[in-house]
């Protein structure tokens, strides 16, 4: 049995992407994992070139959905069939460093205090490297208020954690913030976690994938930010923070991409830093 379950959803994906980053996991110092990937849908001509590429590995599990049901629904078939003592995340555009997998596990080895860990991380695009995001050490309730204070395909998490969850919700208000509900739950449940400093992952970031970010969708991460605040106890004096998807929506993506990339590029911080909830001590 494996003690990692390494996981990975990929739908049409661009394939020198997906190849740089199934050959990341592959290349990984700590080979002791199954690598679960869930192709959500993809055109014929992609699911062949991804069969034919996921053979060169004994140690991938290839997984396939008649649809596209979206990445949270992909995830939960992985976890059904994921056998670890940890789940790692991965995304089929980033790029995991070498020593990333042995960082992780050796770190939850030794702190059974959390329940998961992430990583710092290089923002990356089509020209390469253009920043560093340094991610909070120790997230707290309050690191929610301004954005997830987790790269969702950064973390490490215990098996049990994701099972004491009930994995992602499936919820129509939760798409393309399945992650950022799901840590919010975590939190409430009593788990903590933990950022290694250390940037492990090249998380691929541009102007392209920006303009993704579908308003209707910003509409969603304002539900998911009301109910995971209430839950957390921290909504009270921070309201204002419900409705900040809606504002960051009406910015332009190419105006976006240089705010991020003069805050990244020039101080490396990740703006997840706890604010105050307003509350009285």
């Amino acid at each position: 049995m494996p003690i990692i379950s390494v996981l990975m959803g990929i739908y049409n994906e661009n394939k020198i992407y997906a190849s740089q980053a199934i050959d990341s996991i592959l290349n990984q110092t700590f080979s002791d994992f199954e690598f679960i990937i869930c192709d959500d849908g993809s055109n014929p001509a992609f699911y062949r070139w991804l069969y034919g590429y996921c053979r060169k590995d004994k140690r991938i599990r290839l997984l396939r959905s008649s649809c596209n049901q979206g990445l949270a629904a992909a995830l939960n078939n992985g976890l059904k069939c994921a056998e670890g003592k940890y789940v790692a995340r991965m995304d089929a555009d980033d790029i995991s460093a070498r020593e990333r997998l042995a960082r992780q596990y050796d770190f939850l080895e030794a702190h059974p205090e959390y329940a998961l860990t992430g990583c710092s991380v290089r923002m990356t695009g089509k020209r390469g490297i253009w920043g560093m995001r340094i991610m909070e050490e120790i997230p707290t309730k309050e690191s929610f208020l301004k954005t997830s204070p987790f790269v969702h395909p950064a973390i490490m998490i215990r098996m049990d954690a994701v099972k004491a969850l009930h994995g992602y919700s499936e919820s129509k208000t939760a798409v393309r913030a399945e992650d950022y509900e799901f840590f919010m739950r975590l939190y409430v449940a009593g788990f903590r976690g933990y950022n290694l400093q250390e940037p492990l992952l090249s998380y691929r970031e541009d102007e392209g994938s920006l303009k993704k970010r579908k308003y209707r969708y910003r509409i969603h991460e304002c539900m998911v930010r009301y109910r995971g605040f209430c839950r957390l106890g921290i909504l009270k004096g921070n309201y204002r923070y419900v409705a900040k998807p809606l504002i960051a929506g009406l910015v332009p993506a190419g105006w976006m991409m240089r705010i991020r990339k003069h805050r990244y590029a020039q101080t490396g911080k990740s703006r997840c830093k706890p604010e105050r909830t307003g509350r009285k001590p």
